[in-house]
Parts: structure tokens; sequence; C-alpha cells
């Protein structure tokens, strides 16, 4: 049920400048119900068919343990900043998944076994099974929509975003994916997609289709990740489009195991991953195929420990070290220019409006000392004492600082005590904190 007559500000509080995330329809926010003050997370959707359909299927999909709650969905006008007037829209409040995407959870463990692989997969091919029970194709199954409940070591994880799920009735045309798990059928679909509107090739009364087994080439490609760290299909060649020799591999289904990294790793697995990476639909593994499999059943220890837990460290070191460099030259303090849009467009009388409180006469001082603690995260000078640099520049950060709620209740969880750290800092934990704070305090800043 959709509340159409309730505005959602009369049951929640809403953290407007905080993002968890981004999914396909745009980003997740963080709100708290002011009955209980528990923490839930909110996507905004603008109101239409597409996105009533996605609310739709994920509800259906909802009960599943594996599959992320959904409790309340508004319909109400929201404006935002940078808007000259409201639009309808829908309000998703969902439970807040506290522990993160799969791929960055297994990079933070530092002994991630076989065996945990295991157990993961059997979670997410039991929500597929009940998607696909529901005659429902995910369509999007990557390692982004696929997060845990919270930190504990025996957290659930759960599907998400539904963005681009839809009723499989044998009739699936619309080429959605995301390329490193994109199954054949879906990129031929494409391609004759393409052909058609291009008028290469004449519209086939009987158009080219595919159906839910898309998700289960997906679920192939995701295991092949887990197990080693990096995707049986890539390019060399980095392209916003497929490049023709990653597409080629995806079509004739051409990967290997390298011994390096799959040597220790049990046949049974690389059964699973054969038989779920089958070019021909017919040829490759149900979901109830998957969940019988003894790689998912089996009761041996299967305790070695993977080699993607490291090989996705690495990778994310590498991204966040590139990316953090790039944004520290590049991203200049941003003017107060929305105070503009105050004079051009007054408030509306009705539905909500996004402002945002404040910000304090230091902020472009406190914004530089937030980049200096990225600096020393990521590119620390040689030759010092790097625990003790960081206590000192993040000291100088809080100072100008503390009313950053975002951050404040982060360094809670790294043990800082308002002048140093009491524990091991993750690093690229923190780099990632202090950049969320800076890109809320901007936000703020652009709002004025």
């Amino acid at each position: 049920n959709i509340s159409c007559e309730t505005s959602i500000l009369e049951e929640y509080n809403i953290n407007w400048t905080q993002k968890l995330g981004a999914g396909i329809s745009g980003p997740v926010r963080v709100c708290v119900m002011k009955s209980s003050q528990e923490r839930l997370a909110l996507k905004i959707l603008i109101d239409r068919p597409k996105a009533r359909n996605e609310v739709r299927l994920h509800m259906m999909c909802a009960s599943h343990p594996n599959v992320v709650q959904i409790l309340e969905v508004y319909a109400n006008s929201v404006q935002f900043p940078h808007e000259s007037s409201p639009r309808a829209r829908l309000l998703i409040v969902m439970e807040m998944m506290e522990g993160g995407e799969l791929f960055h959870r297994i990079s933070q463990h530092r002994h991630f076994t076989e065996k945990m692989a295991s157990q993961v997969t059997k979670q997410i091919g039991e929500a597929l099974e009940h998607c696909h029970f529901l005659n429902i194709a995910h369509r999007d199954l990557k390692p982004e929509n696929l997060l845990f409940k919270d930190n504990s070591l025996d957290a659930p994880v759960k599907l998400c975003d539904f963005g681009f799920a839809k009723i499989d009735q044998g009739d699936l045309m619309t080429p959605q994916f995301t390329p490193y798990y994109v199954a054949p059928q879906v990129l031929e679909a494409q391609r004759r997609h393409q052909k058609e509107k291009s008028g290469i090739i004449p519209t086939s009364p009987t158009p080219y289709t595919y159906n839910k087994s898309c998700d289960l080439w997906s679920l192939g490609v995701i295991i092949y990740v887990m197990l080693c760290g990096y995707p049986p299909f890539y390019s060399k060649h980095h392209s916003r489009t497929i490049p023709k020799d990653m597409r080629k591999k995806i079509m004739t289904a051409s990967f290997d195991f390298p011994e390096d990294e799959w040597s220790q790793i049990s046949e049974m697995a690389k059964d699973i991953v054969r038989k779920l990476l089958k070019v021909k639909p017919e040829e490759r593994l149900t979901i109830e195929g998957v969940l019988a499999h003894p790689w998912l059943n089996c009761t041996e220890a299967l305790d070695n420990v993977l080699p993607s837990a490291q090989m996705m460290m690495d990778k994310v070191a590498e991204r966040l070290k590139h990316n953090s460099f790039l944004w520290m030259c590049n991203v200049s303090l941003k003017t107060k220019k929305s105070s503009l849009l105050a004079a051009l467009f007054p408030k509306p009388t009705d539905g909500i409006f996004i402002h945002d409180p404040e910000n304090g006469e230091d902020s472009n001082v406190a914004l530089e000392k937030l980049r200096d603690v990225i600096a020393q995260c990521i590119l620390p000078q040689a030759g010092e004492n790097e625990d003790e640099k960081l206590n000192q520049v993040m000291y100088e950060a809080w100072r100008f600082n503390r009313d950053c709620k975002l951050l404040r209740d982060s360094l809670q969880g790294l043990s800082w005590d308002g002048r140093a750290f009491s524990d091991k800092v993750d690093r690229l934990k923190l780099a990632e904190i202090v950049k969320q704070a800076i890109e809320e305090k901007t936000n703020l800043e652009e709002a004025h």
C-alpha cells in the first residue's frame, strides 16, 4: 500500500544530506522513525509507472529473510533546492543495512574461507529462488545489490534494488545489465534491439527474448569473483560500452581457472561455476539445481582461506588512492550559489521543501582540515610516525567539524576519544567516512 494522504515528515525525520549509496534509480538516504528512533533507509523515486512497478515487485519479494524489507511507501510532493517546483515522488522506507556491500565486506575479512563463500551463495540462492517462484527476474544481480544486515559475523546477506526487475512471462526483451555480470542472452537482446532500432535488420514479428535464467549466469560470475577476487570475463581496454573482446568472451563463455588463485579451491566450487556459466540457458543450472548442488550442502570444512579478500582489498586501496588524489586536486570549495535559488523560487505552500541548516563561519577551513585527513590516510609522508600524524590531523579536523553528526557518529565506531584513536584504525574506512563528511558539508554549502 502506498500512503498518499500522509506526509512522511509526520512520522520520520530525514537526513537529506547523508547518502548511504546510489541505486539504479537514485540515492538512498537515512531516516529516523520518530516513535522508536530506529534508523532506516529511504529511497526516493520520481512517481511514475516504472517506479511503481519497482516498488510493487520489491514488495512482492520482501517477505523473504534474504531480501531487503520495505516498511512503508509514501507518495508525496518533494522539492529539492535546485528545482523550481515540487515533483510527485515515491518515498520508500526500508530496513537499514549497516553491514555494507558484499565485496567490501569480503575485502575487510582477513580469513574469508571457501565455506563462507558457500554460505553466502546459499543465501543469495534462496533470495533468487523466492523471486523466481514469484516469476520475477531481478535482472541486475551484482555485488552492489547484495548487502549485509550488520557487521556481525553471522549477519544475513540480502538482495536489494529491484529497478530492473520484471515479471518473466517468457518475453523479457529490454537489455538491462551491468557489464561484468551480464548473460549472453541479454547481450544478444541488446544487439538485436540496437540493429532493429537503427534499421539494420527488420523488426521481427517474434522478438528475441530471454528469461530469468539470466540471474543464474550473474550468480555464477559473483561466485567466481568471491572465490578468486577477479571476474571471469574482462577486457584490458576500458570503455563505457562492453569492448568487443569482452563481449566475445561472454558470448562463448571463454574463461578459465588460473592455477595461482584456483589451485587450493575445491572441484565442487569449480563445478558450480562451470554449470552456471553455460551459454545456452537450457544447459545452465536452475535455481533449484544451485540449492541442491554439493558445494552448498557439503559437510567438509572447506576452511581454505581464499585469495579474493586480499585481491579485493588491494583493488579498493588502489581505487580509493587514485580517486582521492584526483578528488583532492580537482574539487574546489563551492560558492554559495544556491542562495540565488531562494530568491528566484519561493518555497511551496504544500509538499516537502528540502532546506539545510546554516554552516559555520569557518566552513572553508573545516573542509581543508578534513581533506588533510584523507591525504594522511591515502598518501602519508615517508619517514614520519604515521599513527601520530593521523591523530594530529584528525584532531585538527575534529576541532572545526564537531557539528558534523555524520562524522561524530562514524568516529564513535573507530575508537576516537576526541583527541586520538585508542585502537588501530582502518585508514581506508576512515578516508571514506571523511569523504562522506566533506560531501555532506559541501552539499550544505551549495544549498545556501
